[in-house]
């Protein structure tokens, strides 16, 4: 495969999870400073960039939801925004027509399409709600009706890499935030996770395990260590059976993080959590910056904000 069609794959997979994780993190922000009239707006915006690795303005300019709407939801020439995800992932997908399914193409066309008429309704999470479902067709499409070869390889490694980061970051925006910020049933309705989440703990569910259940849990797919353990066997499935006494530099930094999160005891993960999930980030970024090396060497580099930590 010529490299500038796997690294079109690569980036479909990562610009859709990032539309989708920004929305689910972005609906979660707006609902609480709706919910909680006494919540610092400036203070919780400015941290939100923060953690986006987003420029905030100066001090003296008041920061607001509408201000980070405009940057993370509505920009559609910033690829770390929501809308510049979308026509990104459109894009790229334009370069990589002749691999891709017309189904995919089609879906990402559409999304493209009607984008203009979903940004900046009465209810932002009318648009958050919208991104979600185009996401999600987009990603049933890929795993119904893709071979499991190397198209579809590349797809789910950046999809992986991309979800572990985000989730990352949203874990990161409720370490920061304490008892102001959202709950961890917020987190996990924000993840689709809650109900799972309830049918394996019942009656003994706790702040701690909801925090376990994003982290570690090998068996949802939102997780960290899911999402880590999946970005590893698709490096696997790319080596091929020849590379297979080597392991490559993606593939050390993505099974490090991961078994550092996955066989440490919770409670010391949980002490130190934006340290750790700083941690995922810097690893998610140096293993992109590896598969780039690799596999991508003659592109030209696909640079995002907040790509290096």
């Amino acid at each position: 495969m010529l490299s500038r069609i796997a690294e079109s794959l690569f980036w479909i997979g990562r610009y859709v999870e990032r539309a989708d994780d920004t929305a689910r993190l972005l609906d979660v922000h707006v609902q609480i400073l709706l919910e909680d009239p006494w919540a610092e707006e400036d203070l919780a915006c400015r941290s939100l960039l923060s953690v986006m690795d987003r420029a905030a303005p100066p001090v003296h300019v008041e920061v607001g939801r509408e201000f980070v709407l405009d940057m993370l939801a509505y920009d559609r020439f910033a690829p770390s925004s929501i809308a510049g995800s979308l026509v990104s992932a459109r894009e790229n997908a334009r370069r990589a027509r002749e691999i891709i399914s017309t189904e995919l193409w089609e879906c990402l066309n559409a999304t493209w399409n009607q984008l203009p008429s979903h940004m900046r309704p009465a209810r932002p999470h009318d648009y958050f709600t919208w991104v979600r479902e185009r996401a999600a067709i987009v990603a049933g499409i890929m795993d119904s009706a893709t071979s499991r070869d190397d198209t579809w390889n590349f797809m789910v490694l950046g999809r992986s890499i991309e979800r572990a980061d985000m989730t990352a970051r949203l874990l990161t925006t409720r370490a920061l935030a304490g008892s102001a910020g959202p709950s961890w049933t917020t987190l996990l309705r924000s993840c689709g996770a809650h109900e799972a989440f309830l049918r394996m703990y019942r009656g003994a569910a706790s702040d701690e395990r909801a925090a376990g259940f994003l982290l570690t849990d090998r068996l949802f797919p939102r997780s960290i260590v899911f999402a880590l353990n999946q970005a590893e066997a698709c490096l696997a499935n790319l080596e091929g059976a020849s590379d297979r006494a080597a392991v490559d530099d993606a593939r050390r930094h993505i099974g490090y993080v991961r078994t550092n999160l996955e066989y440490r005891p919770l409670i010391e993960v949980l002490d130190s959590l934006p340290k750790e999930m700083e941690r995922v980030q810097r690893a998610c970024s140096a293993a992109s910056d590896a598969i780039r090396g690799r596999y991508f060497p003659s592109a030209s580099s696909t640079n995002w904000v907040g790509e290096a930590l």
